[in-house]
């Protein structure tokens, strides 16, 4: 496997691991020695990043994430994903998320992010996905 490939599987392991409700796994398992956080609503750390995702679960825990592409270049790997905060419910059709990770040495440690809410209504037809 190429670090390309690894480099994206860390990411999405990591990813879905702490979605689906254990931060503390995809922590352990991902994290390298330091964890910067570009969001500027967010705090650098992993227990930041822990307290964020058990603050999310709590508000809608039937989250569900669905990454749609993965994109690797050097230690950076972007994903494009869709966050639907309550399935099931048309009314709130969740966020599309790009999110951006630096890894070092096969471990998260930086970590950006676009994040814009799914219209319910489009110019288009074409979706976000």
């Amino acid at each position: 496997m190429s670090d390309l490939e690894r480099n994206k599987q860390v990411v999405v392991d990591y990813y879905t691991t702490a979605f689906a409700g254990n931060p503390e796994k995809a922590i352990a398992d991902h994290f390298g020695s330091r964890y910067l956080q570009h969001n500027p609503d967010a705090q650098d750390g992993p227990e930041a990043f822990i307290g964020f995702v058990k603050w999310l679960r709590g508000e809608y825990p039937d989250l569900k994430l669905d990454i749609k592409r993965v994109i690797a270049e050097g230690d950076m790997v972007a994903t494009h994903s869709h966050l639907d905060l309550e399935p099931g419910n048309p009314g709130n059709p969740g966020r599309a998320l790009a999110d951006y990770f630096l890894l070092k040495d096969g471990k998260v440690v930086e970590h950006w992010d676009v994040i814009q809410e799914v219209p319910t209504t489009a110019a288009n037809d074409n979706g976000m996905f």
